[in-house]
């Protein structure tokens, strides 16, 4: 396969890979560097590709097993970009602080919980991940996964409303 051949079939899933692996990693440094060196890994097999039938999933599968293996490896650490909320409807500044403070109170909770539980939470709820892919990341089967993010939604609600009533009740 040649440079224009590689460039036809492989680069205009770049946006898409991009898109996949800052969803998996949360970063967009980290995520454009692993998209280039899925694009070098693909470079250096350009010889082989030519009996891929669907490049664009094969391109897909090979960015998602290396984010997988990076945030497995344990020498990746979440460098976590916050996004701030965006005003998508008149909220008074009053409804917005007790917005942030409920997140700010949800993170909290989520960052106590036990390793496993956070990952698990993480994954699923806050980076959409399929429960597939989380087995993938934590060596978990499919039982254990699903009770640990029981668990662990359990425990968020239980400790959320506490803190709820807490609230409540001290205004």
């Amino acid at each position: 396969m040649d440079a224009e051949s590689f460039k036809k079939e492989f680069l205009p899933y770049h946006r898409k890979l991009y898109c996949i692996a800052y969803k998996l990693l949360e970063n967009a440094a980290d995520a454009e560097d692993l998209v280039q060196e899925a694009y070098l890994k693909l470079w250096d097999k350009r010889e082989g590709l030519t009996i891929i039938s669907n490049p664009e999933a094969f391109s897909v599968t090979l960015v998602k097993n290396m984010c997988f293996d990076l945030l497995r490896s344990g020498k990746y650490t979440l460098n976590k970009q916050s996004v701030e909320l965006t005003e998508v409807h008149n909220i008074s500044p009053a409804d917005d602080f007790e917005a942030k403070d409920e997140a700010r109170q949800v993170k909290h909770i989520i960052a106590h919980l036990p390793v496993q539980q956070q990952k698990v939470v993480t994954l699923r709820d806050v980076k959409g991940c399929s429960y597939e892919e989380i087995e993938q990341v934590t060596g978990l089967n499919a039982t254990n996964v699903r009770v640990l993010l029981s668990r662990a939604r359990k425990k968020i609600r239980e400790e959320f409303n506490k803190w709820s009533n807490y609230e409540s009740r001290r205004n």
